[in-house]
């Protein structure tokens, strides 16, 4: 939801839910962790009031310990937090958990998907970083369909259900690739928003997830 049109939140909102999308992916940022700010709790709550939809918030932010309880009564149905920005991954994990919200951790590029073979059988859900977090428009980062496989494997070797989701610089061009790599969750968001025909780019994006698990 980063590259919607904020000035016609409900109609784009209503605009991909029609168009077929699973969920909302809404990315908060401070302008701590990440070099930017976005939008808060406000947001989200207004959101979870115009669809039915899932909202996956995406917590770019610093002490995102701080804030889960809160995201949650706004109406997060899934909250993530980054492994980089928490110094108790776990207890995070489990406070998500008491508030009956699905958690995720994120990892930007830069950081050894190793890091993640403790936490991953407690989580529903991790989000690979395919740019350096905090805007959108930036380049898929080629290097992260090999991420997204050792992912595939560590999740293997441990036991995870844990759905993959990848985020950044993702369109119909690079989709298919993606999802062959071991992708379950696709967020674009210039790529749809930005689109001359933004529900057509929706509908090319889940024909390549698909296509791969045809």
């Amino acid at each position: 939801m980063l590259a919607a049109d904020f000035g016609r939140l409900a109609e784009q909102v209503q605009m991909v839910a029609r168009a077929g999308a699973d969920l909302l992916h809404l990315d908060i940022m401070d302008g701590r962790f990440v070099p930017n700010i976005s939008f808060g709790q406000d947001v989200v709550r207004a959101v979870s009031e115009m669809t039915d939809l899932p909202l996956d918030v995406h917590l770019m932010i610093a002490e995102p310990e701080r804030y889960v309880e809160e995201f949650a009564r706004c109406g997060a149905s899934i909250i993530t937090v980054h492994i980089e920005a928490v110094t108790h991954v776990h207890r995070v994990v489990q406070t998500i958990h008491q508030l009956k919200v699905d958690a995720g951790v994120a990892l930007c590029p830069g950081t050894p998907v190793s890091l993640l073979e403790d936490i991953l059988p407690e989580v529903e859900l991790v989000l690979l970083m395919s740019v350096n977090p905090g805007f959108g428009g930036q380049a898929f980062i080629p290097a992260s369909l090999g991420r997204i496989q050792r992912l595939v494997d560590l999740r293997e070797r441990t036991g995870s259900k844990a759905f993959i989701e990848v985020d950044g610089g993702i369109g119909p061009d690079n989709a298919q690739e993606v999802v062959k790599a071991g992708a379950q969750i696709l967020v674009a968001g210039t790529a749809v928003f930005r689109a001359p025909d933004p529900a057509s780019a929706i509908l090319s994006l889940k024909k390549a997830h698909e296509l791969r698990h045809a």
